[in-house]
């Protein structure tokens, strides 16, 4: 019995084993097929010293982008519309006044509402009116005379401006993006000498470098709507601030 049982555990060894020679011998006669054969690792650690550096640089925003619009309300849609058109060329003409270009103006919005009210004795909606608005994104690059471009907006606009917010940037970051991946790369390589000092090993070549970079967009609220009990407005301060550009790169070094 034990000597079946030990001719079965050859053949079975044998039959499994077939197919892993065939394979051997086919890379053999096929130097081409060598690349195939899957290559078995033992241990998969990752080596180097890996760190992250972080560069930021401080901007003053050079461009101002206003979201503002005009809101009629008349009985009916072409009282209401026309009310918007003549407050929005009255409108376009002071941002004309202060050498906005055409390509600086974009349209954002333009909507048509019915406006209406509950009759609770019949138990149904009564129409009252419509309001027509028009809405317009504005960047201003001179952005010292942001105030001044607001003051004449609200005043062409009158009654029917709305002013929504505004924030700031800067135009062409891309100069503030290579001083703060510079300062990002010297952090990550201050820290790996750091690393590699501490641990008794000398420094090598990068082998791997991935970057990420960031210029925000600085919000600030503003939102007026003007009513006649407003008077005069006063001047609008504008103040851009600072901006923080800030690049983040991980750099993977290897140890001599």
């Amino acid at each position: 019995m034990q000597k079946k049982y030990k001719v079965l555990m050859i053949g079975m060894a044998f039959v499994l084993l077939v197919p892993v020679l065939s394979l051997v011998g086919c890379a053999a006669a096929n130097p081409a097929l060598a690349g195939q054969i899957p290559e078995i690792k033992i241990g998969g650690q990752q080596e180097g010293i890996w760190v992250t550096g972080i560069g930021e640089v401080k901007a003053v925003p050079d461009v101002a982008t206003v979201n503002l619009g005009v809101q009629a309300q008349a009985p009916t849609v072409a009282e209401a519309q026309d009310q918007a058109s003549r407050a929005m060329d009255r409108v376009m003409a002071a941002l004309r006044d202060h050498g906005i270009a055409e390509s600086d103006i974009q349209t954002t919005g333009f909507n048509i509402r019915q406006q209406t009210r509950w009759i609770s004795d019949r138990q149904e909606e009564q129409v009252i009116g419509y309001q027509v608005s028009n809405n317009v994104r504005v960047q201003i690059r001179e952005i010292a005379d942001t105030g001044m471009v607001l003051d004449d907006v609200v005043a062409a606009g009158g009654d029917l401006i709305r002013v929504q917010g505004i924030h700031f940037e800067i135009d062409d970051p891309s100069v503030f993006l290579d001083a703060a991946r510079a300062e990002a790369v010297a952090d990550a390589r201050s820290k790996a000498e750091q690393l590699a000092d501490l641990a008794g090993v000398n420094l090598g070549r990068a082998t791997y470098i991935s970057e990420s970079s960031h210029a925000p967009i600085i919000y600030r609220g503003i939102d007026r709507a003007m009513s006649p009990e407003d008077g005069p407005a006063p001047t609008t301060p504008i103040e851009p601030g600072e901006t923080t550009i800030t690049a983040t790169v991980q750099i993977i070094f290897a140890m001599a």
